[in-house]
């Protein structure tokens, strides 16, 4: 029998988290570590990748020693992460030429723009499911390659690596044995190809990037290779890959056609599972690879807001009017409403359905009455309005109404919010007992790639209904903040166009 538990990493963009599941899918012990954010210039976000992989070996060791167990106990490693996030190193040495660029980072936003006065938006479309945009990862290669001295000649020679995390964490957890992503990372590049599941070299060709650099593609499932006895003692098994947010997908078990979470997290993401072939969208989603387990591939629509709970990070560490981001739901649940005040949270520009990368945050409505409890309402209720959003857009790519959304992340916990979601949907909005379901779809892949779990069907009845939110406010309210929303929305693009 493979050992009693399941370490997932769940590497995201603010903090690395180490969890343990066990085989009812129960959190045995976990540990949360945050990193330093860099801002070198505005728009720009970066990471260092040495303290991305110290902070997630830390709090793997600390969840460890919290269940007092050891590597032999772990039956296997999943790993999930923030995606398009770009880190290139040198083989030979296994140091970074770069620090990360995240996937927030808009310093491509121009480069795009000639992308698309060239006429690649459809190529990239019809190839990679993706729209030409900052957000992705191939533009963040070609910047380091052409910005770091040395770093192209380093990249034709064969010297340097490219990953985003989950190939960044498979790296150091092998010692450098493993150079390997999955398809669901992949699809998140502006390179793959989501028809042949490969790597395109036309695609390569258009943004100038070797072909060397990049990883093995490989399924979401299966074993890639093990780790060095030197970090765990023991031979553990590196098992399931999957980008966060269709880990998401998976971990709340939306196996099915139509089947739909959002994960509040730094963004917002909501995904929808389509089956069994990729769906193009007409209202500016992503169409994205799931997961592949075997020789099943699933697809998914996806809306990418770039900033859900960053915004509550923002009224903490930029304005000051909380303490901690847990005191939110207690300073905005003094007032009735935002008191007319609308926040549109575009720090780092518009995603889907708008895709603006050049708006920024803007408020509006503030008046002498306007206190710190209306700015907390405005920017939980923003994080709402961006959900509604992208769940009109899904509905009418998919051509239904979504009756019920499955959420997870950490905002998720928030009840004032969670109803507020499900008031302006008018769809139930619901929450499992688990909502760590980023570290559990991780745990899930690995698990069914060793034999911890025997098949999907034994995972079905592990998903339990915590609670469920469902509209209370009348239609024309809802309909009076809505216009209010879209007004604001005008507004900002508005500004980011003048």
């Amino acid at each position: 029998m493979p050992g009693p538990y399941i370490l997932a990493f769940d590497q995201g963009t603010t903090s690395s988290r180490a969890l343990l599941f066990d085989r009812t899918g129960a959190v045995v012990a976990s540990a949360q570590k945050e990193f330093r954010q860099i801002y070198p210039h505005p728009g720009w976000v970066e990471h260092d990748p040495r303290e991305i992989w110290s902070t997630q070996a830390g709090v793997a060791a600390e969840a460890l020693t919290r269940a007092h167990a050891g590597g032999r106990d772990i039956a296997a490693i999943g790993i999930t992460n923030q995606r398009e996030t770009t880190i290139v190193w040198d083989r030979r040495t296994g140091e970074p030429v770069y620090n990360a660029i995240v996937w927030q980072d808009r310093r491509t936003a121009d480069f795009c723009d000639q992308l698309k006065a060239r006429g690649a938006e459809a190529l990239v479309r019809e190839r990679t499911g993706l729209i030409v945009d900052a957000y992705f990862s191939g533009s963040k290669i070609r910047w380091i390659l052409d910005n770091v001295p040395g770093a192209r000649a380093l990249a034709v020679a064969g010297h340097l690596a490219f990953g985003t995390v989950d190939t960044w964490l498979a790296w150091h957890l092998s010692a450098g044995k493993l150079h390997v992503t999955d398809v669901s990372n992949a699809s998140r590049t502006m390179l793959f190809n989501i028809h042949t599941l490969d790597w395109d070299d036309e695609l390569l060709a258009l943004l100038d990037i070797p072909r060397l650099m990049l990883p093995t593609v490989r399924s979401s499932s299966e074993v890639y290779g093990h780790t060095t006895t030197q970090w765990l003692s023991a031979n553990v098994p590196i098992a399931g890959i999957a980008g966060d947010q269709q880990a998401a997908l998976f971990g709340q078990l939306c196996l099915q056609p139509g089947m739909v979470k959002n994960t509040y997290g730094t963004g917002c993401f909501m995904v929808m599972n389509t089956g069994g072939a990729p769906q193009m969208s007409g209202h500016n989603l992503l169409t994205t690879v799931a997961w592949k387990i075997g020789e099943r591939v699933d697809y998914a629509l996806e809306g990418s807001i770039f900033i859900g709970g960053a915004v509550v990070q923002w009224l903490r560490d930029g304005l000051g009017i909380i303490r901690h981001s847990r005191d939110v739901e207690a300073l905005a649940t003094t007032v009735p409403d935002a008191g007319g005040v609308v926040l549109v949270p575009a720090f780092a520009g518009l995603g889907a359905p708008h895709w603006q990368p050049r708006a920024r945050g803007t408020l509006f409505g503030v008046t002498r009455g306007t206190t710190s409890a209306h700015i907390a309402r405005a920017a939980l209720d923003s994080i709402a309005f961006q959900t509604l959003d992208v769940l009109r857009a899904m509905e009418a790519d998919a051509g239904l109404h979504v009756s019920e959304l499955r959420v997870d992340g950490g905002a998720a916990a928030n009840d004032l919010l969670m109803q507020w979601q499900a008031d302006l949907l008018g769809s139930d909005v619901v929450r499992p007992n688990v909502i760590e379901t980023t570290a559990l779809g991780a745990a899930y892949l690995a698990g069914l790639a060793v034999g911890y779990w025997p098949d999907l069907a034994a995972l079905q009845d592990q998903w339990q209904l915590q609670r469920r939110f469902v509209r209370q406010l009348p239609h024309e309210a809802v309909d009076a903040a809505v216009k209010s929303w879209q007004r604001a929305i005008r507004a900002a693009k508005a500004w980011a166009e003048d």
